[in-house]
């Protein structure tokens, strides 16, 4: 589809001219450059060390494919993995830049500092949207799609899954290492500086703070790129593959064309939005990145129905589609609602009477937060079922995902701010350069907790899109509860995210405690650190928390392939299904209780931090920082994590489905008396 392709294109070029426009800016002194310098230097170092490990499990993966599956899907996967790869790495070459820039334009004032964060975030997000489309719609080509139906087009569209799982495993690696970066240097940090010696956050004397702030990029921009990534090229795969499958003869090559016109549309939604993030004279970011998110929603929703009304022929369809823009919004305003305002104030405070309390508050506010999305996504499948049947879930995703190029702008714009802060701090700027990146990082909080809620929310969909084009693939013609292997599957499955989240978090805690140990270690026995007249070793403190996360970072990366092919193998096709879905009415829920937690304490933190109940330093700020530090893997490392791996899981299922059905056949074959299943 060379429209599509065109958009994808133009999209690109402009993710060059935004670039071209962050690093036109001032790069501030000496010092910040240096700082600056660290920083990026770091998060190349890791970024290239987790590029070589990804590397050899992908051509692992490629080659397993390739002889067991087919050469032309092995492409398809390497590809995807290149794709997802690249998307982070150029969000990340950029946003490196753009944190000095901010931190100098602060200088000048509130609406130059959002002038710099915000076009940095809008690269990643544009990156995003634009290497997917471009890549899908070329790759759609070059299998055949588009000339013919019936056969030649669903082996075109069932090759793209491929790439999906190839952006699916890359981004679970890359969610999963730089999760564990980020957050074992932020815990490490926050413990021994803030709590322990009592030093201001990013003060250049903690050893910890250039791997915290290398850390923001490598898990909260390049991982958090690839992660979204995943996620759009994911809808767009499953309803291009179950417009193929499920839809009437004649409509199959309009329905799969429809699916890459509509991800157009949002690419074009979302370049208009980023014009209309503007402050202004309120100065509120928050609101000035809420316009933008749904200035790009009210442009993708409004020209998505011209095309059903118009081109397609049909305007029934458009509803499915409208039930994701609309219940991806209002699970991202649900999750504001809990990370802001009043509910954030409640949970600061339950600081002044300790930690604990904090963390029973934090969790009971997250327990809560799940209620209303999960209503509203079972809405929305139910809504776009009757709308267009199977397809019509697939085209929810779609919209859910149609504006991700703003939605991820967004949250990637947080970390650029967040070191933008981090500079102004070790460089000793003047103190309206610290409070109006504060300000800007605080909006960031929020803005990134909705844009989890959309990456979540989308999970489900897509999960469930993929897992329904995944039934014919193994020959089903559905799935019976009633069957004991499917029953043993479901609980399989319900665990699955349980134990990856723990995996997780222990891993954090692990590459946290050495942190700790090394910052410690640094503060006794560096003479004068304390006092400021020697330097830290930041160096030191960076290449811990890289090879923690490389290491940390294989087990649930090849757990997540593993246990489908495995299940599916030993209790059959079916008991598979069962675990799929399974893991999807535990992991969906689970990853929005992580986000909103660690999304709250954080804020509640900030809230105390701005001067309330006794203000930084205080027993309240102590135990609000102990909160946010349970709460970091919560949100950076686990939850985000999750959605990869739902859709991880599904995907490895539907692209091994020939495989697993044959695994399962021999089975019976060579132990026809013994096995029981």
């Amino acid at each position: 589809m060379m429209i599509s392709a065109l958009v994808g294109f133009l999209g690109l070029l402009f993710v060059a001219y935004l670039s071209a426009r962050v690093v036109a800016k001032e790069a501030g002194n000496a010092t910040m450059q240096e700082l600056s310098g660290y920083i990026s230097e770091g998060a190349m170092a890791f970024l290239s060390r987790e590029y070589r490990a990804i590397g050899i499990f992908a051509v692992a993966v490629t080659l397993l494919l390739g002889l067991g599956i087919g050469w032309a899907i092995a492409l398809a996967y390497i590809i995807g993995a290149l794709c997802s790869l690249a998307a982070g790495f150029v969000g990340m070459q950029i946003a490196t830049r753009a944190n000095v820039r901010t931190a100098q334009a602060a200088t000048k004032g509130f609406n130059e500092a959002m002038d710099v964060a915000f076009p940095g975030g809008a690269v990643m997000g544009m990156s995003v949207v634009s290497i997917g489309l471009f890549a899908l719609s070329i790759l759609y080509r070059l299998f055949g799609g588009g000339v013919e139906t019936g056969e030649s087009l669903r082996y075109a569209v069932s090759v793209l899954a491929g790439f999906s799982m190839g952006a699916s495993s890359v981004a679970l690696f890359a969610r999963v290492g730089g999760g564990i970066f980020t957050k074992a240097a932020d815990v490490g940090a926050d413990l021994v500086g803030k709590v322990e010696v009592g030093i201001p956050e990013d003060d250049p004397r903690n050893p910890a703070v250039i791997a915290d702030l290398v850390g923001d990029n490598v898990g909260d921009v390049a991982g958090m790129g690839a992660d979204l990534f995943e996620s759009y090229v994911g809808a767009i795969v499953s309803g291009m593959i179950l417009a193929a499958e499920t839809l009437p003869a004649t409509k199959q090559l309009q329905g799969v064309t429809l699916v890459l016109l509509l991800a157009s549309v949002g690419v074009l939604a979302s370049m208009v939005g980023t014009f209309f993030v503007r402050t202004g004279a309120t100065r509120d970011p928050q609101g000035a990145l809420r316009n933008g998110t749904i200035v790009s929603a009210v442009v993708a929703v409004a020209g998505s129905f011209i095309l059903f009304a118009t081109w397609y022929g049909e305007v029934l369809p458009f509803y499915a589609f409208l039930s994701g823009v609309v219940v991806g919004m209002a699970i991202g305003f649900v999750a504001e609602h809990y990370t802001s305002g009043r509910r954030v104030e409640m949970l600061a405070h339950s600081c002044s009477s300790g930690a604990a309390t904090n963390i029973i508050q934090g969790i009971g506010l997250s327990c809560r937060s799940t209620v209303l999305p999960l209503v509203l996504i079972s809405l929305a499948t139910i809504l776009s079922f009757q709308c267009a049947g199977f397809f019509g879930i697939a085209l929810s995703a779609i919209g859910m995902l149609s504006i991700a190029g703003i939605t991820v702008a967004v949250d990637a714009y947080g970390p650029i701010s967040d070191n933008a802060g981090g500079i102004a701090e070790m460089a000793h700027m003047e103190r309206h350069v610290r409070q109006i990146t504060d300000s800007l990082d605080a909006a960031g909080n929020t803005t990134a907790a909705i844009a989890k809620g959309f990456a979540i929310g989308s999970a489900a969909l897509t999960a469930l899109a993929l897992f329904t084009a995944y039934i014919p693939a193994v020959e089903l013609e559905k799935i019976d509860i009633m069957d004991a292997n499917v029953i043993a599957g479901l609980f399989i499955g319900g665990i699955v995210p349980f134990l990856f989240a723990g995996e997780a978090m222990r891993a954090v805690g692990r590459a946290a405690f050495r942190v700790v140990e090394e910052v410690r270690r640094q503060f006794k026995e560096i003479p004068g650190l304390m006092e400021g007249k020697a330097r830290a070793e930041y160096a030191r403190c960076v290449d811990i928390t890289t090879a923690g996360a490389l290491k940390e970072m294989i087990a649930p990366g090849i757990m997540a392939v593993a246990i489908p092919i495995v299940v599916g193998i030993v209790l059959g096709s079916a008991a598979l299904g069962g675990m799929l879905a399974g893991a999807l009415v535990s992991g969906v829920p689970l990853a929005l209780q992580f986000a909103n937690a660690g999304g709250a304490w954080d804020n509640a933190k900030k809230y105390i931090e701005a001067g309330n109940l006794g203000g930084k330093g205080s027993e309240a700020h102590k135990a609000a920082v102990v909160g946010d530090t349970v709460g970091d893997p919560f949100k950076d490392t686990a939850a985000p994590a999750m959605n990869i791996l739902l859709k991880l899981m599904t995907v490895v299922s539907l692209v091994f489905a020939p495989l697993i059905v044959s695994g399962h056949k021999l089975l019976w074959l060579y132990l026809p008396h013994q096995w029981p299943f």
